[in-house]
């Protein structure tokens, strides 16, 4: 056997088996926090707080002039007993700041912040969080509608465990009015929740999710605020704050309804900056490889270069079997890496199963996951490929790109919005 073909076939066993082998080892964890969490009774009202320490929901915007009155109007309806807002606006050229003093005027646990120009968002929440006296911090984006128990859910972690420096939440899609809508709702599910059961089963988290985290502000003081040159603040904080021997939950009961890009462009855009912000956090983090103290954190890094060396053995592949058609390349049986048969067969079924499973998990909290089902056989062909380009582009423009430039806000793509009422009808489906 040459060694282009012996290579071929050994790559090829790693394309189909890496992802094989994360699917089922995601499920098993998976299924460990889900025995725990099961012992709960099902989504209800949280049990009572032995006390209620003051909580600072912090609301970072920019240019959400469309958006701030419906977040802010769900973050002061939180059933918490002793909480205050504080909106952030970063330096916005819409409305936003008029939008903000309205109703600033109108609620007394709302206040307001004004950045004369845009630092980004890991700036606006340093901001916010020096401005309130309260320990914990509750940070939202300013799209997002808060389930009025989230903090009292998320707040027992912290009163039970003096080690957790954060407590990330869980995100539901709102916006589901077109394919890739809907994709996004079993893909959050399937793959973004589960993943963080199965990290939290198996020791550490690799990231909070930026739109719902609750934070104790003396451990994020402690390792310096989040950092304003990360593209992905959420990302970075969670090393961060892991590196200093925090401990960080996940809180599945605490829920947040989130807009996601229903475009390819938007899409496209929020995929690569999330890239990026992995392969910033890869290139910072190296060095844990080589601290046998931070050992925990291994298995973390070793996801993200296999993930990494996937992509871009997947690029090497597809472009050999490209040049097949012109060039002999001595390599007998070369067939396509993408085409579902065979062991593609298998990981197309592991991926369906492993869709099933967690929307069994989540229907807890969601009860019309399953109406999302069948549109997530279109998840391997439509995420897969912009996921794995995202990956691929991301590393070379990390590595091009300032150490020390700011990373500064962008509008995102929002979905297509629809009324109100069909938003509260998506909301109150749990």
């Amino acid at each position: 056997m040459s060694t282009l073909q012996h290579f071929w076939h050994s790559a090829l066993h790693f394309v189909f088996y890496y992802p094989l082998f994360m699917s089922y080892l995601w499920m098993i964890g998976a299924l460990i926090f889900y025995w725990k969490e099961r012992q709960d009774p099902p989504f209800q009202q949280p049990e009572a707080l032995p006390y209620y320490p003051k909580v600072a929901v912090l609301v970072p915007c920019f240019n959400e002039g469309d958006n701030a009155e419906e977040t802010l109007s769900h973050a002061l309806a939180l059933d918490y007993p002793n909480f205050e807002v504080i909106a952030i606006n970063d330096g916005s050229s819409d409305n936003t700041a008029s939008v903000l003093n309205r109703l600033a005027d109108q609620h007394e646990k709302l206040r307001v912040v004004h950045l004369a120009h845009n630092q980004g968002k890991a700036m606006a929440l340093q901001a916010g969080s020096l401005l309130t006296d309260a320990e914990y911090l509750l940070g939202i984006d300013g799209d997002a509608l808060l389930d009025p128990h989230a903090a009292t859910w998320m707040l027992r972690h912290f009163l039970q465990d003096e080690t957790v420096a954060a407590v990330t939440g869980n995100p539901r899609i709102r916006t589901r009015s077109t394919l890739i809508g809907r994709i996004q709702v079993g893909e959050f599910s399937s793959i973004v929740g589960m993943i963080k059961r199965a990290q939290r089963s198996f020791g550490r988290l690799f990231t909070v999710s930026g739109v719902i985290t609750a934070f104790r502000k003396s451990a994020v003081h402690e390792v310096g605020y989040w950092s304003p040159n990360m593209l992905t603040e959420d990302i970075d904080i969670t090393w961060k704050l892991q590196r200093a021997g925090w401990n960080i939950h996940f809180e599945p009961n605490a829920l947040v309804w989130i807009l996601m890009p229903e475009t390819f462009k938007g899409l496209w855009k929020q995929r690569l900056r999330w890239a990026m912000g992995g392969a910033q956090v890869l290139i910072k983090n190296i060095d844990v490889l080589f601290q046998p103290k931070l050992n925990f954190l291994w298995p973390l890094l070793c996801e993200l270069i296999l993930t990494l060396i996937w992509s871009y053995l997947m690029l090497f592949m597809a472009i050999l079997w490209l040049v097949h058609f012109i060039v002999p390349l001595g390599i007998s049986g070369i067939s396509s890496p993408f085409l579902p048969y065979g062991t593609g067969l298998l990981l197309g079924i592991t991926c369906l199963l492993q869709f099933a499973m967690s929307k069994w998990m989540d229907s807890r909290y969601e009860h019309s996951l399953g109406k999302n089902y069948f549109w997530m056989i279109w998840y391997p062909f439509v995420f897969w490929l912009i996921t794995l380009t995202a990956s691929i582009v991301a590393f070379p423009k990390v590595l091009l790109r300032g150490h020390g430039q700011r990373a500064r806000w962008v509008s995102p793509d929002r979905g297509m919005r629809h009324s109100t009422s069909n938003n509260e009808q998506v909301i109150h489906e749990k």
